[in-house]
């Protein structure tokens, strides 16, 4: 039986390898929130407003690619949010493009270069800073991006929202993304 829960927010449709490893075993139980429902989360909802969910009431959020589709005083609000639903002792892990990677290929004029091509296909810089294009084509405006982060800002912010001894792991080309992991004391 579990014994510790993750909010897994902006999950998409579920596939068992979106969870990072560490989730996947039999003491984590995964529970899933997104904005659309055609994903069948088993929480419809805005990362930035978590109000259906308890103080201190997960161990762990995991957050892979969307703290930058949201505005930068957005993204403030759903770490707080984060904060607030995280037991003391838990953590967040958060994924999302490393702006500062990507930024080297754009002064290296490589904006529209595809840099890694995942099953849904070739993404270049313009995608990491923007959105997916094709997504965005097919109507899906979620996936734009309204905001981007480094290393530096990425920490600032988890500070400024009360985490504590934070990591972040940047992932050179072709992914250009960091990992950060922060804690509530």
């Amino acid at each position: 039986m579990p014994e510790k829960t993750v909010l897994h927010v902006g999950c998409g449709v579920k596939r068992d390898d979106k969870l990072p490893e560490q989730y996947r075993t039999p003491e984590w139980r995964e529970v899933r929130l997104d904005i659309n429902p055609n994903a069948e989360p088993d929480i419809v909802g805005d990362i930035r407003d978590l109000r259906m969910i308890e103080d201190a009431s997960v161990d762990a959020v995991f957050s892979s690619h969307n703290l930058e589709h949201l505005y930068y005083h957005e993204a403030e609000t759903a770490l707080r949010e984060f904060f607030r639903v995280v037991r003391a002792g838990g953590h967040v892990l958060i994924a999302c493009p490393d702006l500062q990677q990507v930024a080297r290929l754009i002064a290296e004029d490589r904006l529209m270069d595809p840099v890694f091509t995942p099953p849904a296909g070739p993404v270049a810089p313009i995608d990491m800073l923007y959105g997916y294009r094709p997504g965005l084509a097919r109507g899906n405006h979620f996936m734009a991006h309204k905001t981007g982060f480094t290393p530096s800002s990425l920490r600032k912010l988890l500070e400024d929202t009360g985490f504590e001894d934070i990591r972040i792991v940047t992932q050179p080309e072709p992914l250009m993304d960091m990992a950060a992991l922060a804690h509530k004391k």
